[in-house]
């Protein structure tokens, strides 16, 4: 399963297990207000929280992808130098 899937349904069920929370509660409006507040702020940290991860991971697999292009390309280049030389030796 994907990262974006996982942290979407996280982020899903934390918003409905919220509201869900707040509409059955006994309050009045001012506490039920402070509530909502405090809960948004809660989810909008842990928004930030999972986005950061997403982009570190994202990052680290961007940086994987470029080393291993930088390893295949040098791997390439050995190749063919060492073509490049046996067909000077054998014209020679």
């Amino acid at each position: 399963m994907s990262s974006s899937k996982i942290i979407t349904g996280l982020l899903v069920g934390a918003a409905a297990g919220a509201v869900l929370g707040i509409l059955f509660a006994p309050d009045k409006g001012a506490d039920t207000r402070k509530k909502i507040s405090k809960k948004s702020a809660d989810l909008t940290d842990t928004l930030k929280s999972k986005f950061n991860e997403l982009i570190d991971s994202i990052s680290e697999e961007i940086e994987n992808a470029k080393n291993a292009a930088d390893d295949a390309l040098a791997e390439g280049n050995e190749k063919a130098a060492t073509v490049q030389s046996s067909i000077k030796h054998s014209l020679s």
